[in-house]
């Protein structure tokens, strides 16, 4: 059975609920498939000490500012959930839940959206899945994964699979990473005496000055993306402000002499690590905070190609689908869209595009 409707929105976590709110603004039948069981996008499967960049009010979707709580100024993912849960109750949008959306193809003047419930038939989609989904893991050019990755004996695993110290208690571990996900693991295991930890870096950390927080981020990507739209001088964005944000914890522990990076190491062994040098560590357990990419594998049929295997875009539009928009994936879909402040502009303007292209 196939049901039709004017947009197909795939994924119920932020970026999803932000473009349902501005499709509803356009008057426009949508639906919302998520994959989820519950309401919170990846905000429900962090780990438990997890916080955001920025204090509540500067992390709102469009229309409901994001209340505040008692107690540390930055929310919590648990406070996100509930704020998600609460969005999407309050503006009654229409997400179907669990569904796991396989394909997207072309059926003519149409995109048939073939699901594990079924079919719809839509004038528009909208691709709101985000990066929590496809983690990735470091490889060596030519080779299949990091050196001794498969013979590492101890236990390995993403950030996706991190949810708090007490689970590594008396053991020695390695925590990869020097982007906001490695600092904050490794901040938050030094909190257990027992845990001997080694953090490693590809790079010396690039700490972000103790004031700048997500509000100066989110200014620093929308400063840059106009500067590029306006053929200017690239700003650098983030990037240029350094790597990692110093929360409260991770600068606790850096001040307290604890959040010490090592270099990178070449290879795993059996029993830990190894440097260049020959230089041995053992290890217990590996967490690879080594970031995410698109998830984006249901768009395969669509035979999107781009650099970096980023389907090309104008906005969030989709070059070679217009029909087609992206959202929430990064710079590349909008400034600062995988954040919760940063995607309620990139939502307005593909609600915006694709009334005009319904005609609407």
């Amino acid at each position: 059975m196939t049901t039709r409707t004017d947009v197909v929105v795939i994924g119920g976590g932020q970026a999803g609920l932000a473009a349902g709110y501005h499709l509803r603004r356009k008057k426009l039948d949508f639906v919302i498939l998520d994959a989820q069981g519950t309401p919170g996008g990846a905000w429900q499967h962090t780990w438990d000490s997890l916080h955001l960049f920025s204090p509540a009010a500067f992390s709102s979707l469009p229309g409901r500012p994001m209340p505040a709580r008692p107690g540390p100024e930055y929310p919590g993912a648990g406070h996100v959930v509930e704020y998600l849960s609460d969005y999407e109750q309050r503006y009654d949008l229409p997400v179907h839940r669990p569904v796991r959306v396989r394909r997207v193809r072309r059926d003519g003047d149409r995109l048939r959206v073939e699901t594990d419930t079924g079919v719809w038939s839509a004038r528009a989609v909208v691709s709101a899945t985000g990066t929590w989904w496809r983690p990735f893991l470091p490889a060596v050019p030519g080779r299949n994964a990091f050196p001794g990755r498969n013979a590492f004996a101890g236990r390995q695993l993403h950030t996706t699979g991190y949810r708090r110290p007490a689970d590594f208690a008396g053991q020695r571990v390695v925590v990869v990473g020097g982007g906001n996900s490695g600092a904050q693991i490794a901040a938050d295991l030094t909190t257990h005496d027992d845990i001997d930890l080694t953090w490693a870096t590809q790079r010396p950390p690039r700490f972000l000055a103790d004031d700048i927080d997500g509000r100066a981020l989110f200014d620093a990507a929308t400063a840059r993306r106009r500067a590029l739209d306006e053929g200017r001088t690239d700003t650098g964005g983030v990037a240029s402000l350094g790597d990692i944000v110093a929360v409260p914890p991770v600068r606790e522990a850096r001040d307290a002499g604890l959040l010490k990076a090592s270099p990178m190491f070449t290879r795993l062994t059996a029993e830990g690590i190894e440097w260049a040098d020959g230089t041995r560590a053992a290890a217990d357990a590996v967490i690879w905070c080594t970031g995410f990419r698109p998830a984006l594998s249901h768009l395969a049929p669509l035979g999107l190609r781009g650099p970096r295997g980023h389907a090309l875009t104008h906005g969030t539009r989709a070059v070679e689908e217009p029909r087609l928009h992206l959202l929430g994936y990064g710079d590349w879909t909008g400034p600062a869209s995988a954040t919760l402040i940063g995607v309620g502009r990139p939502a307005r303007d593909a609600a915006g595009e694709i009334a005009e292209l319904l005609g609407r």
